[in-house]
């Protein structure tokens, strides 16, 4: 039996409505939030959180984007997947950055968008958009409930979908004919996706090929990527690279899959990686990617990226291998189940010790540097000071830009998913929403965003809830009143033509974190600033601090585009 929710009727207690399926089956996923922001096309789905006694906690956001973000910042640190409400039209259309930069960086994200009623559907109806059309190409899947019967099915297919194999967006639409609808709640949940069975043991064969290459190789490098943190394998990297005495390079969104402060660790790779890490990759006979993607931030020209080695490629989506880097031994495969298959090889290892002496005779005469400078402060000191403060055991988020290649050089991760930042998308405003997210996710960790004053601009709405919620982030604000990898490379490739690229006038980030109820604080001189870390790091709420930092600071070494890995620039003063 179906009727619509506004016809007068007396509503028996096994009837629900389309939302209240939807709530049920959040719960039945486990969901411990949700992030949102109401509309039109979702009002059926809020009355329904508002009617049903819910075991999980709704974030209200200020901003979609800022829901999404946030999103993105639980699932990254948690492990769970993420999930979002927005209305129809500009709801839905305002999380398309947020979709999109999930998908790049294999995010696990459940998206609900509402919908105009199926009989407007096509008409240019008020707040009418395709979400399906605009989100196909940047979601894992995406479906549009037409029948409620399929309603709890689509939402366990859903989060399913978007938290096996490779992690990513799905993105599910609900008509409001849809989630209004009074039914009988007797619909099964149950799924069988027989096209879709992604691939999580390795081929033996493949794997035996890895160590016989390894037993033969004398400059073998371990490239680690996020697919080692989504699988869980830190331990087991860990294990395989210390028995095989084989240096690690770890890639923007790979830190912290390796130990920062372990011997055999190189650094980061890639344009603004390290001369150590970036060189191994260079000159190494074997290079064993493990659950990276070979963007081209990290490799430069490709035709001088590791040009003598021979490569394997242990990766879960097999679309990635071979894409962008010719590979010798593909291995469709988790990373945790191919890392323990490896080490289960009874092999003679190779002996490296020449190999290893030279990567960290090279780490050492060729060390990340900077200049020190009072007033304003060093940008790159500060991030020092950061991790000293912090003991390096904080969760830390980040924009794009400068700031972004600063956290990554100078705070050294020593553990498992405590860097959260935006790789393949390169999203501003992306730090800050993505700190609460990680925060709520982790209420018993300290969590700093470090983003820049444009950024940072983009979500500053968001500190409503940082009042709302009592969470205690810190947002470190790396203020050079420009946009600065912006301005840098206006500097290096434009002749220094830095066409609005420089903020003649910024807020009071003092007075505008105070206006939403947060500590705020300005520090400008580096004599202040372990005095300004200590006070808010110790208070026991949120906190903006404005770092006046250096404008004309660069950040370096750096691969100019083009480029390639041996052709680094800024490697010394």
């Amino acid at each position: 039996m179906k009727v619509n929710a506004n016809q007068e009727m007396e509503v028996k207690s096994d009837l629900v409505t389309g939302s209240d399926l939807l709530v049920q089956a959040l719960e039945k996923a486990n969901v411990e939030v949700v992030f949102g922001y109401p509309g039109g096309a979702v009002l059926p789905i809020y009355d329904a959180l508002h009617r049903n006694d819910t075991n999980f906690q709704h974030v209200l956001s200020r901003h979609e984007q800022g829901s999404i973000h946030a999103a993105e910042g639980y699932a990254r640190v948690s492990g769970k997947p993420g999930v979002v409400i927005a209305t129809s039209g500009p709801g839905a259309t305002n999380l398309i950055t947020g979709i999109t930069d999930a998908m790049m960086d294999s995010i696990p994200l459940v998206v609900f968008t509402g919908q105009v009623a199926k009989q407007v559907i096509g008409t240019d109806a008020f707040q009418e958009a395709d979400v399906m059309g605009i989100t196909t190409p940047i979601t894992k899947y995406n479906y549009q409930v037409n029948d409620i019967a399929d309603l709890p099915r689509i939402v366990n297919e859903a989060f399913h979908v978007a938290t096996t194999g490779r992690p990513g967006p799905v993105v599910i639409d609900i008509p409001k004919s849809i989630s209004e609808t009074i039914t009988i709640n007797d619909y099964e949940d149950d799924f069988y996706l027989p096209g879709y069975q992604p691939t999580i043991y390795p081929n033996p064969m493949q794997i035996s090929k890895v160590t016989d290459e390894l037993s033969k190789a004398e400059k073998p490098v371990i490239l680690a990527g996020a697919g080692v943190l989504f699988a869980g394998a830190t331990e087991e990297l860990k294990q395989f690279a210390n028995y095989w005495e084989v240096p690690v390079v770890t890639t923007l969104l790979g830190l912290g899959s390796y130990p920062g402060n372990d011997n055999l660790a190189l650094g980061m790779g890639g344009m603004h990686g390290t001369y150590a890490a970036n060189r191994a990759i260079y000159e190494s006979d074997l290079l064993i990617n493990i659950g990276a993607r070979f963007d081209d931030r990290l490799t430069g020209n490709l035709q001088h990226f590791a040009p003598n080695a021979k490569v394997a490629h242990i990766d879960i989506d097999p679309a990635e291998i071979g894409k962008n880097v010719e590979t010798a031994i593909p291995i469709v495969a988790d990373a945790k189940q191919a890392l323990s298959v490896l080490l289960q090889q009874e092999v003679n290892r190779g002996d490296y010790t020449a190999w290893l002496d030279k990567t960290k005779k090279n780490q050492k005469e060729f060390p990340l540097w900077y200049d020190r400078g009072d007033n304003p402060i060093s940008p790159q000191w500060l991030i020092e000071k950061v991790y000293e403060k912090s003991n390096g055991e904080a969760v830390v988020t980040t924009d794009v830009g400068q700031h972004q290649m600063w956290a990554a050089q100078f705070y050294t991760f020593k553990n498992p998913n405590n860097w959260v930042t935006s790789g393949g998308l390169g999203t501003m405003g992306f730090g800050f929403p993505a700190a609460i997210g990680a925060q709520i996710a982790k209420p018993e960790k300290m969590v700093i965003s470090i983003v820049g004053d444009g950024g940072f601009q983009m979500t500053s709405q968001e500190l409503s809830i940082l009042k709302s919620q009592n969470l205690p982030v810190k947002v470190v604000i790396l203020n050079n009143e420009a946009l600065g990898m912006v301005r840098q490379w206006q500097e290096s490739f434009y002749e220094e033509r830095y066409s609005h690229s420089l903020f003649s006038e910024n807020p009071d980030f003092v007075k505008l974190a105070e206006s939403y109820g947060v500590k705020g604080m300005r520090v400008a001189d580096e004599d202040n600033v372990p005095e300004a870390l200590d006070e808010a790091f110790s208070h026991d709420g949120p906190v903006v601090i404005d770092c006046r930092v250096d404008r004309d600071t660069c950040v370096y070494p750096m691969i100019a585009p083009g480029k390639g890995m041996h052709e680094m620039i800024g490697v010394t003063k």
